[in-house]
């Protein structure tokens, strides 16, 4: 396994159906882990990169519902 953190800019403010989606997401096989930024503005995404490359990665996060921009 090799881990891998991307960071994605949230498209709208944080809010209780955007965490539920978040959470959602972090149940895909390969997301390790989704950290909200202290700004509540971004996520780290904590991912095994021989299973997803980021551009599946921020596939997962919109088929979710959690609207971000892409990785930084």
């Amino acid at each position: 396994m090799t881990k891998i953190q991307i960071h994605f800019d949230l498209a709208r403010p944080l809010d209780e159906v955007l965490m539920e989606n978040i959470a959602k997401a972090n149940a895909v096989y390969g997301i390790e882990r989704i950290a909200v930024a202290p700004s509540l503005a971004a996520l780290t995404v904590e991912y095994d990169a021989t299973r997803m490359n980021p551009s599946e990665v921020a596939s997962v996060l919109l088929r979710a519902g959690v609207p971000v921009h892409a990785p930084r």
